[in-house]
């Protein structure tokens, strides 16, 4: 899970116009006038300079077919899901390129919106990536995007309060108690907030207890006795002495804070918190380990929600063929690392974590690996947004769920929003 999502106030309609008026005049932009075409790419706000540098070397590497405009979206997922669908509802032309967020391609591929992949751009494009990551990108056994980034979660602690980290979460559990009893930090950070970080938690300990959300065709709640023991770790975990008091509102940055504020013992999140520890404690950093993210049941291993960014090309733009090599260019080996030394993004391309480039900075890169190769993912489906927008609504906040009840009062959520029923919370 990789962004938050932030209800924004509706702007005037007057200005709501400007980014398809703006999109209108980049449309234009990339018909060309003899130069190289210009491909409007859109993705997440990169602070690094790492997809900007990937923009500059594809189009170099183009000897003047095209020329890469890299154009930021918002900074929320729902921002930026929200500025695309927009444009591609309105038949937007200049949308060569976009990065999606791995919920979103059976949405958008059952809209008509993104072109599939088929024929050797299909096979380049699946070559050395990533089954789970694939996986992200299909919608019917067809390809409608190629992985450009992948993203898990690992257990980071503290081996100055705990020697040896535990492989369960009941075992985590009574470790942060027994460090609460002898005063000493002992927080479980995890994302708690009314957001999509807490369906990508639902959504691992489900998969983990060997159940899923969703039946296998995407047609119905499945949830059963693994949504029960799911739900129960999670409002276990929500009135225990290992609960961050913020729990309910925390998400991946929050938890980061106060992992290295020195308040707690554990923290399931993603490998950015690695390098920024590095940075900011940097006395903390010499005690911060990482492990496997904690089994739901003994001798189990978790089955992690895989996150990450999926490239597409539009359904509408004027240059699809140039839209193509150049996202196969986007994602390739070279960007994939920078993407992941600068920008602290885990690559889609397997060979990548036997790199000594990326080992290096990456030690937790093997963990990494195993988890992606194990990896649960998140229902796939179009009616996703309003899937994970019940799921999050009923299961929040964690302390107030009651297993059994709160389970068959999600399913009846799941099955009004597949459904596209009733008033989503």
């Amino acid at each position: 899970m990789r962004r938050r999502r932030t209800l924004r106030a509706r702007w005037p309609a007057a200005i709501a116009a400007l980014p398809l008026l703006a999109s209108a005049l980049a449309g234009c932009g990339s018909s060309g006038g003899g130069g190289p075409v210009t491909l409007n790419w859109y993705n997440f706000p990169d602070d690094s300079g790492a997809l900007q540098q990937a923009a500059e070397r594809c189009s170099h590497a183009s000897k003047g077919q095209y020329q890469i405009r890299y154009n930021k979206l918002p900074r929320t997922a729902d921002g930026q899901r929200q500025q695309l669908v927009r444009r591609l509802a309105a038949h937007d032309a200049g949308v060569d390129i976009m990065g999606l967020d791995v919920t979103w391609p059976a949405e958008f591929a059952e809209a008509g919106w993104v072109r599939e992949w088929t024929g050797a751009l299909k096979a380049q494009a699946t070559t050395d990536t990533l089954k789970a990551a694939v996986q992200t990108a299909t919608w019917k056994d067809r390809l409608y995007a190629v992985p450009y980034n992948s993203n898990t979660q690992l257990l980071w602690y503290r081996d100055d309060l705990v020697p040896v980290p535990p492989k369960s979460w009941a075992e985590m559990l009574a470790q942060a108690n027994a460090l609460a009893k002898a005063g000493k930090p002992h927080y479980v950070e995890i994302q708690g907030a009314q957001y999509e970080g807490l369906t990508v938690w639902f959504n691992t300990l489900v998969t983990s207890a060997g159940g899923s959300i969703l039946t296998p065709s995407a047609q119905a709640p499945s949830l059963g006795p693994p949504a029960v023991v799911a739900a129960g770790i999670m409002r276990d975990t929500a009135r225990s002495a290992a609960a961050d008091p913020s729990l309910s509102n925390q998400m991946e940055d929050e938890n980061r804070l106060a992992m290295e504020s020195g308040t707690a013992a554990f923290e399931l999140n993603y490998p950015f918190v690695y390098p920024s520890m590095k940075a900011n404690q940097p006395k903390l950093f010499q005690h911060f380990r990482w492990a496997p993210y904690p089994g739901v049941t003994a001798g189990r291993p978790a089955t992690v929600t895989i996150g990450g960014i999926d490239l597409a090309v539009g359904a509408y733009s004027k240059h699809p063929d140039l839209a193509f090599q150049a996202t196969l260019c986007l994602r390739n080996r070279d960007n994939q690392l920078t993407n992941a030394l600068k920008g602290g993004l885990p690559p889609s391309l397997r060979s990548l974590y036997q790199a000594a480039e990326l080992t290096k900075s990456y030690p937790f890169a093997a963990d990494v690996l195993n988890a992606l190769d194990t990896a649960s993912v998140r229902p796939r489906t179009p009616a996703y947004q309003n899937v994970s927008i019940a799921i999050a609504h009923t299961l929040s906040p964690p302390a107030g769920i009651r297993p059994a009840s709160t389970v068959s009062d999600l399913r009846g959520q799941i099955e009004d929003a597949l459904g596209s029923k009733g008033l989503i919370p």
